[in-house]
């Protein structure tokens, strides 16, 4: 696969199921050694088994059931769920060198992530007072693919962002997603659009340039 990134990012890719708590601990170190100008930046695409993660704005009455593991991460958001067939995107980007700028990242994030899934024929959108990406389901309501949850230590990021490509969705059941109990929760395989990890890999790489275009102050006062 062709990798559209500069060499100050390095790309990761995990075909096993990577344990929460060690990948959180890695991240975190990570994020440490990107601070120190130890590290290259990272891009790091995996999947979880099933767990439920806790941002720093958590409601106690959110978490529903602990039939999965329940961890406190730092980031940003609510409860998240993560598992099996949903792609995670854990992005370590040092914005010192680009824009300081939390909010404008956000909206790049969350940019990246619907201009992939137009890949797939997928038209998504940001929601005022929502949190995450949101689209149709076959009913026509609303219904979120995909979560964003942010942390930003000495203007390094961590964390990311989460699309549904083939989860179990009954697994959102044991939360309250985000806080938001008006929306239900949908992925591409749950729209007939069945995409495999490698394949929305390609796809997001291919709009990463646009992506880090995005993250310059020039592109950041564009984007809003």
């Amino acid at each position: 696969m062709a990798v559209p990134l500069p060499d100050s990012i390095e790309l990761r890719r995990e075909t096993a199921l990577m344990p929460y708590r060690e990948t959180l601990d890695e991240m975190t170190a990570r994020n440490a050694a990107i601070q120190a100008g130890d590290a290259r930046e990272l891009l790091w695409l995996l999947e979880h088994p099933p767990v439920y993660t806790a941002g720093t704005s958590a409601g106690e009455g959110e978490l529903l059931d602990t039939r999965f593991e329940v961890f406190d991460t730092g980031r940003g958001g609510r409860y998240t769920y993560h598992g099996p067939g949903q792609r995670v995107g854990y992005v370590l980007l040092d914005l010192s060198r680009r824009a300081k700028d939390v909010r404008g990242f956000v909206h790049a994030l969350e940019g990246w992530v619907i201009d992939t899934l137009v890949a797939f024929g997928v038209e998504s959108w940001r929601a005022e007072g929502r949190v995450g990406i949101w689209t149709r389901d076959l009913d026509g309501d609303e219904a979120k693919i995909g979560a964003i949850g942010v942390r930003v230590r000495r203007w390094v990021t961590m964390h990311g962002f989460a699309v549904n490509l083939s989860p179990d969705l009954s697994h959102f059941e044991g939360i309250v997603p985000c806080g938001i109990a008006e929306y239900g929760v949908t992925s591409l395989a749950d729209l007939g659009i069945e995409v495999a990890p490698e394949e929305w890999d390609k796809a997001l790489l291919t709009q990463a340039p646009a992506f880090l275009a995005a993250l310059d102050p020039q592109g950041l006062e564009q984007g809003k």
